[in-house]
């Protein structure tokens, strides 16, 4: 079985930082592409930003400049930091993870969501 833990949220204040980790284990061959997601009340789940196994990096405009996504292959960890928090960066984060567990074989997994609120 494979989990993707995350960790790092919170409560704080606009213009505040937080850095949420996502770590992945279990029976793990290799790990692709990764990423987080976010999902505020009454919306639908959005892409934040994904972060290839070679670090090509994708953020979405409404973060850019804001947020950076890193990854330690070596901890099969993923990384958010978030700085410059708005008030609509309020949301439920979710990693995801494209795994195999042997070769040829690829699924995607989630974490459990780290919820994030910003609010003065």
């Amino acid at each position: 079985q494979v989990q993707l833990v995350e960790s790092g949220g919170g409560l704080v204040q606009p213009g505040g930082s937080l850095r949420l980790s996502c770590a992945a284990s279990g029976s793990i061959f290799s790990i692709y592409t990764m990423g987080w997601y976010r999902q505020a009340p009454g919306k639908q789940r959005e892409l934040v930003a994904r972060i290839t196994h070679t670090g090509n990096t994708n953020v979405v405009d409404s973060v850019k400049g804001r947020f950076t996504i890193s990854r330690d292959n070596a901890k099969n960890t993923v990384y958010l930091q978030m700085n410059s928090l708005k008030l609509e960066d309020t949301a439920i984060y979710y990693c995801t993870a494209q795994i195999a567990q042997r070769i040829g074989i690829i699924h995607d997994y989630w974490g459990q969501g780290t919820q994030v609120t910003v609010s003065s």
